[in-house]
């Protein structure tokens, strides 16, 4: 898969302590990858990396990218041939309680990361990943390209957005005229879910808690509408940029920014989601009136069209098929006490890999196809 990329590569992943940089972490060694993880440790009690540390990583440096010596000391020691930024304060309603740490490691992180490759001349390649809500929302139901503004209302989108234009003056500034550096390129998801994920104040991670302490589930916004996507589906797209950006090089049109969202059926409301969720384990919901809370957008989507046009990438789990992927892992873990939750997460891995190559999605071929 990947055209065989990642084997015997060196990858150095920020956030490695996170849910979707777990998930990548683990891919990339299934895939063959020295795996490098350098990021604070991990944010919740339980978390994903505690089940996959002695599994996944060649080496696990302690880093904050906040700070600049911590950042060049993670390059220096692990040289890799590509990294995948995912270190950030990754939550929207504490970025109103914690502003300037959120800039910080979100927009200043990420200048971080790229100086500290620029001063040590390394040719690897880097994929910053940032998110859906770095553009400027306008509550369209169509869904947003990958050329329209950036922005944000909130601290966290708008030092998303802040990490993209970071990332766009790098790129022109420094990494297109040495000749000795590599390409950089960023992707955005929509609202992630999958298994592994303990974070506050997330909807999946809110309804195990419920569901768990045989409480309803509290529900701020059900009409809000999201772009759902399972996390193996934009980690596929991740991945699949990330070995074609390398393979084509910084002057090709793969050096710049994509969309990695789900298809349309998936933009529904968080009512849907929670309805589709108790499905699967049983339970209830309610509204949760709160007049003090924070600003959030009634409707965001994503457009895809460049990463079907320019790589050729599709989602691969529908809505129904993400939100049971999901519920069964947290049940597993947590309901059922599964001993051996590393093995049941790579066995996940090859259950959508295999629905992949059933599409016969590109990224699954074979090099000589």
């Amino acid at each position: 898969m990947f055209d065989g990329f990642y084997r015997d590569k060196r990858i150095l992943v920020t956030g490695h302590t996170g849910f979707k940089g777990g998930w990548l972490s683990l891919w990339l060694k299934q895939l063959g990858a020295s795996v490098w993880g350098a990021g604070l440790p991990a944010p919740t009690t339980p978390s994903l990396h505690e089940l996959i540390r002695t599994h996944a990583f060649a080496g696990d440096i302690h880093c904050d990218v906040s700070q600049f010596g911590q950042v060049e000391a993670a390059i220096a020691e692990s040289r890799p041939n590509l990294i995948f930024h995912m270190a950030a304060q990754p939550l929207v309603r504490r970025s109103y309680a914690e502003p300037l740490d959120t800039l910080m490691t979100n927009a200043i992180g990420t200048a971080h990361l790229l100086e500290a490759v620029r001063r040590s001349e390394s040719p690897c390649s880097v994929v910053v990943i940032t998110t859906d809500k770095c553009y400027e929302n306008q509550n369209w139901d169509h869904g947003y390209r990958e050329s329209d503004p950036l922005g944000g209302h909130d601290v966290y989108s708008m030092s998303k957005a802040a990490a993209e234009l970071i990332v766009q003056s790098w790129r022109k500034s420094f990494f297109q005229p040495n000749p000795k550096l590599g390409p950089v390129a960023t992707a955005r998801a929509g609202n992630v879910i999958g298994g592994g994920d303990y974070a506050e104040d997330r909807i999946v991670p809110d309804c195990v808690r419920a569901l768990l302490g045989q409480q309803p589930i509290r529900v701020r916004n059900p009409a809000a509408t999201r772009p759902w996507q399972h996390v193996l589906d934009c980690l596929s797209g991740y991945l699949w940029l990330g070995a074609r950006l390398t393979q084509g090089g910084k002057n090709s049109s793969l050096a710049g920014a994509f969309n990695f969202g789900p298809g349309v059926q998936a933009n529904v409301p968080v009512r849907d989601l929670v309805e589709a969720i108790l499905k699967h384990w049983p339970g209830r919901w309610e509204q949760m009136g709160d007049g003090n809370a924070p600003h959030e957008a009634s409707k965001l989507n994503l457009a895809i069209d460049k990463a079907a046009a320019q790589l050729q990438w599709f989602p691969t789990w529908d809505f129904r098929e993400a939100i049971e992927q999901t519920v069964v892992w947290y049940h597993q873990r947590h309901a059922a006490s599964n001993p051996d939750m590393l093995a049941y997460s790579l066995a996940q891995i090859d259950t959508f890999t295999s629905a992949a190559k059933t599409k016969r999605l590109a990224w699954t071929k074979a090099p000589s196809s």
